[in-house]
């Protein structure tokens, strides 16, 4: 008896195509996973390179020391004509408060070294910005030459000894001031690698007003170094703090030699006061506080006194911070001021008048401490002027919140240095001669190292400034000539998979430069 089989049941046509397609697309993943690691197989043997083979440089189209020299050039050029930009800039703001018009169309009198002398100084910020950046590319080189290898060491190295530049810079306190400010931005970025791999975390970084909190212990540190100990901070910064306050030299210097239990000086202060007050003032050698008669003799009233204070510190500082704001942004800047001046002016003068405001503020709240500590208390104490400077801090919440990071960063040098001062005068610090210079070497080895391996650690500002002066692949990334056509396939096939990333960083809400950046930890 004969069986019937069973019919045999074929796949319908769009079922085969569906699975022909899967086993295409399977072969071709599989064809690509074996062709990059062979590749990255093939890379990982030419890391090694016998004899005298050495990692290509990152400037194909020209030598090493035409690369280095063009930018060391290239960056004495900027930074010369920032500083020169700027003192034109506040040259012009004097002519015209002198309601000399016709003089700003007069050359001579705008830039003449008479009344410009800014030619040594722009120099020597040349010399030390376009120095750094020669000798940096250049020693880059040799080192990529001389090691066989690229490592962050070469980064350390090269940005270490590249930091001699400072030498530059005559003037030592200006050398301690750098090389301390570096040292913050060096905590910074350590802090924030620290913080983005678990490593460490910083009680009280998620303050929403912790840059705050720092900006105010280092304005008080500073205030009272400046009434009590003024030798403690550089010349130019004493200047600048007694020329945009109310209170004159000799009043200050009452008020120390009170503080410390010495006689006053009669003589000087008697000078001073003549034809300032209608008010006979008494004058005593040893007095218990110094009254508010002797801090504003123009005036009986304390509160006009602080207002008018404001208003004439607003008056003086607008032309600097509008300089300071202008001037860099045109010159480092300066296809986007051509594409938009009326914007960048715009943005300038909004900055400059923010800015003024906050510090116009810091003096008046300054003086009002004062002058209220007069009316409850009957002996000075030198602390009033630490917590006044603390207080007066304050103001800097009408500065922008990453503009306060800034400042406080900016002004914990000044503390330091102060700081620094005093314990080495008190002998409790050893005075090492050129001790900033190697701090400052020291400082830039960590921070070429956090640019080029870690830049989400640094703070936007830094890192865009040493990228801009730089002026090298690290500021312009992009696909070097000398790459290979294997490094250019890996990087197109890591960027299938990039929209994947990017779609779930979105969904996280955090990016990676918000997980990393100081700016985007709350409080810091």
């Amino acid at each position: 008896m004969r069986t019937s089989k069973p019919p045999q049941q074929h796949p319908s046509p769009p079922d085969a195509a569906s699975t022909a397609e899967e086993a295409a697309e399977r072969r071709l993943r599989e064809a690509e996973q074996r062709l990059k690691e062979a590749i990255e197989e093939l890379q990982r043997r030419q890391r090694g390179p016998p004899g005298d083979l050495h990692p290509p440089c990152d400037h194909a189209d020209e030598s090493c020391v035409a690369h280095a020299v063009g930018n060391l050039c290239q960056s004495f050029l900027l930074s010369y004509g920032i500083r020169v930009g700027i003192g034109i800039l506040l040259r012009a703001f004097k002519l015209a408060r002198l309601k000399s018009y016709s003089s700003l169309l007069d050359i001579k009198q705008l830039v003449s070294e008479k009344d410009l002398i800014v030619r040594e100084e722009a120099c020597r910020i040349g010399l030390l910005f376009g120095g750094f950046t020669g000798s940096y590319h250049a020693l880059r080189c040799l080192l990529r030459k001389l090691r066989k290898k690229e490592t962050p060491v070469n980064a350390i190295l090269a940005g270490a000894v590249s930091g001699l530049s400072i030498l530059a810079l005559d003037d030592s306190s200006r050398r301690r001031t750098l090389a301390l400010y570096l040292l913050a931005r060096l905590a910074q970025c350590s802090y924030n690698s620290a913080k983005s791999k678990n490593k460490f975390h910083l009680w009280g970084s998620h303050w929403n007003h912790g840059d705050t909190l720092l900006f105010a212990i280092a304005c008080a540190q500073v205030m009272y170094s400046f009434v009590m100990r003024p030798e403690s901070l550089p010349k130019s910064y004493q200047d600048f703090i007694q020329k945009t306050g109310p209170v004159a030299a000799p009043v200050y210097r009452a008020v120390r030699d009170c503080c410390r239990g010495s006689p006053v000086d009669i003589a000087s202060l008697s000078a001073y006061l003549s034809g300032r007050t209608s008010n006979n003032v008494k004058l005593d050698m040893f007095p218990e506080i110094i009254p508010c008669s002797i801090i504003h003799p123009d005036t009986n009233s304390c509160l006009a006194h602080n207002a008018n204070a404001a208003k004439a510190t607003f008056r003086k500082t607008f032309p600097l911070y509008f300089s300071l704001t202008f001037v860099p942004f045109v010159v480092l800047r300066l296809q986007k001021f051509m594409d938009a001046p009326v914007r960048t002016c715009r943005h300038a003068v909004t900055n400059a008048v923010r800015s003024t405001s906050f510090l116009s503020a810091f003096v008046g709240i300054f003086q009002g401490v004062i002058c209220l500590h007069r009316k409850v208390a009957l002996k000075d104490h030198k602390l009033v002027y630490w917590l006044a400077g603390g207080l007066s801090a304050l103001s800097v919440l009408l500065e922008k919140k990453a503009r306060r990071g800034e400042l406080a960063l900016y002004v914990l040098p000044r503390a330091g240095e102060s700081l620094w001062y005093i314990l080495v005068n008190r002998r409790l610090l050893p005075d090492i001669k050129n001790a900033e210079v190697a701090l400052f070497c020291a400082c830039m080895g960590g921070i070429m190292y956090y640019l080029e391996q870690e830049p989400d650690t640094m703070a936007p500002f830094l890192r865009g400034l040493i990228r801009r002066f730089l002026a090298s692949r690290i500021s312009n990334p992009g696909p070097s000539a000398g790459r290979s056509a294997s490094y250019s396939y890996l990087q197109t096939l890591d960027a299938m998979k990039k929209p994947e990333e990017v779609l779930d960083n979105r969904e996280d809400g955090t990016t990676s430069s918000e997980k990393y950046n100081l700016e985007s930890i709350p409080g810091l």
